[in-house]
């Protein structure tokens, strides 16, 4: 019998060094016309909440910069992406790029990926507004931190 080799592993250097690679996206501006058409366009139901959302990223402070990618608004710092808002046949999503490591003591976040988590928003069902509010501002502030100790690391 042939001797197997050993099954090999990738190593997350970021991970094990304590930071994690932030996903970042170049173009994205104060207000991009884009997201502003994307925002306009489609079912009026659906786009009135996603408007609705993106607005409160879009106040979180006056460094947010937004561009579309992969088809939908998506919120920056710098280029660091945060938040996004999209639209699906029957609901909305508000996502969150680190949204796996927000607090959300009112459960609205779903999905299972490493990073990512999304509230999903349904016409007709009313949403918990504040918990919401607090998840966006959230992870404002925390792609802010993590910026912050990105460029504290970069000058050690």
């Amino acid at each position: 019998m042939p001797k197997r080799k050993p099954r090999r592993v990738a190593l997350d250097l970021a991970g094990l060094s304590g930071r994690e690679q932030l996903f970042r996206l170049s173009g994205a501006v104060k207000r991009d016309p884009a997201v502003e058409r994307w925002l306009t366009d489609g079912t009026i139901e659906l786009k009135a909440i996603a408007q609705q959302w993106f607005s409160k990223i879009r106040e979180c402070g006056g460094d947010v910069r937004e561009l579309i990618h992969d088809g939908c608004p998506v919120a920056c710092v710098e280029d660091a992406a945060f938040a996004y808002v999209n639209t699906f046949k029957t609901h909305v999503n508000v996502g969150f790029f680190c949204g796996a490591s927000l607090a959300d003591p009112a459960g609205l976040l779903e999905g299972s990926g490493k990073r990512m988590r999304h509230a999903k928003l349904t016409p007709g069902r009313e949403a918990n507004v504040a918990a919401l509010r607090a998840l966006i501002a959230a992870a404002y502030a925390d792609i802010k931190m993590r910026l912050d100790a990105e460029r504290a690391a970069n000058n050690a």
